[in-house]
């Protein structure tokens, strides 16, 4: 364990208040809402980011080329607004850069992954004269699955159900920074599954890093075996919440047996999200992806074939080190053949630490922009005709419960963006909606 400032500080009471904010992707909000459900068991008040509080906390990502730059801005922006208050980062970004973080004037306290969830015990023993000190470990230590899910909107809920990643891809620090594949046990998710009902939730998304590779872990102590296929299989048969929605699931890792048992089923959405990264083979390869590009297009026809009304998305990254001109337009042609409804696309961006960095020739910066502008145009233009072949269909919708301008919006069970003057009576409930 690396302790900077091995001083420890017992404060006479207790913290009052307490503020957090996230950076980056879906499992980070959901346990985001995990400590603060902890701080607030564990009697702090909870504060909005824009309000004056004792302690802010930041959750960060490593994903976001700018990382550094948002962390630093926030922590500038808490100095000015609350020069007494405290401030703790933890996340992705803590774990990989440590004391690059705790460099950043005004901040207190770093957390690593195995401690982010220890973060009362923590604040309990910081003072204000504590300057970057950082409780983190080894990654290789981290197995610890935490469950959370995120209560912000109790219309849709994140429930994470696996953690960290055993691939190796060239280009992502997920498993520096998250640490080896692991997940709750079925029976403690299906347990999660029946309070998030209770709370009144209507459609709870799937989150994990690797979520296909769902299985490994330990449950008090005993290890457990198991498979998303079969985590699908109970929440189909148990679950007394009627959406599901699968956040994002390798090709590899998504098999025809599950695809068919979606196209079947009553609680599964017809949505995916699967993740792409390039149309060449010659680039997936670099990027040491476990599939080919004709493996995925295998999966998107099934889909198809068994749902044409199914939501398909894909991440894809541009500018990779060693992507040619050739090998970006074989990846646009690709992407044009495919019957998918949005992209998300990603600029390449070096990474400390990952194989990609010393791969070359680099994409010059300019030109990774460029890319990124022709597929998201690809995007727009797929998305706006996945949207037309539905018009004037029935689907049902499940509107959120927020008035938004005097608008609620919601989605259709294949992930269709619905506006529409404001209800009361449609918040937090699934309409028929003439599309």
């Amino acid at each position: 364990m690396i302790q900077i400032n091995m001083v420890f500080f017992v404060h006479s009471h207790m913290q009052k208040s307490v503020a957090l904010h996230t950076l980056g992707c879906k499992l980070n909000f959901s346990e985001t809402t995990a400590i603060s459900r902890m701080l607030e068991n564990d009697g702090f008040e909870k504060k909005s980011f824009d309000e004056v509080a004792d302690v802010y906390v930041i959750n960060t990502c490593s994903v976001t080329e700018n990382a550094d730059k948002e962390c630093r801005q926030l922590v500038r922006r808490i100095q000015k607004k609350a020069p007494e208050a405290m401030v703790v980062i933890t996340g992705c970004y803590a774990q990989l850069k440590p004391v690059e973080i705790a460099s950043i004037p005004g901040v207190n306290l770093v957390l690593g992954a195995a401690e982010k969830f220890n973060i009362s015990q923590h604040l309990k023993e910081l003072n204000k004269n504590d300057a970057g000190k950082i409780c983190s470990c080894d990654i290789e230590d981290v197995n610890v699955f935490v469950p959370s899910h995120s209560i912000k909107e109790r219309t849709r809920i994140f429930l994470k159900v696996q953690d960290g990643c055993d691939y190796n891809c060239s280009f992502c620090t997920i498993p520096l920074a998250r640490g080896k594949s692991r997940s709750d046990s079925i029976e403690n998710i299906i347990q999660n599954i029946e309070e998030i009902a209770q709370a009144g939730a209507k459609e709870i998304v799937l989150t994990g890093i690797n979520l296909g590779d769902f299985g490994k872990g330990y449950t008090g102590g005993k290890r457990h075996d198991e498979s998303f296929f079969e985590l699908m299989k109970r929440i189909e048969l148990e679950s007394p919440i009627e959406r599901f929605r699968i956040s994002s699931i390798e090709p590899n890792l998504l098999n025809d047996e599950m695809i068919e048992f979606v196209s079947q089923s009553k609680k599964f959405m017809p949505h995916f999200h699967i993740p792409l990264q390039s149309g060449s083979n010659k680039t997936l390869g670099n990027m040491r992806r476990r599939y080919k590009k004709e493996l995925f297009a295998e999966r998107v026809n099934l889909i198809k074939k068994l749902m044409p009304h199914a939501c398909i998305g894909a991440d894809v990254i541009v500018g990779f080190p060693g992507e040619t001109e050739e090998d970006f337009n074989e990846t646009a042609h690709f992407i044009e053949s495919l019957d998918i409804s949005y992209l998300h696309v990603f600029t390449y961006s070096e990474r400390a630490n990952t194989l990609a960095i010393e791969m070359k020739p680099i994409v010059p910066v300019q030109v990774r922009n460029e890319r990124n502008k022709i597929l998201r145009n690809i995007s727009y233009r797929k998305t706006a005709m996945f949207n037309e072949k539905h018009i004037g269909e029935t689907r049902k919708v499940l509107f959120e419960s927020a008035n938004k301008n005097g608008t609620i919006e919601g989605f259709t069970d294949n992930y269709i963006k619905i506006t529409a003057a404001y209800n009361k009576d449609w918040e937090n409930s699934i309409v028929d909606w003439v599309v």
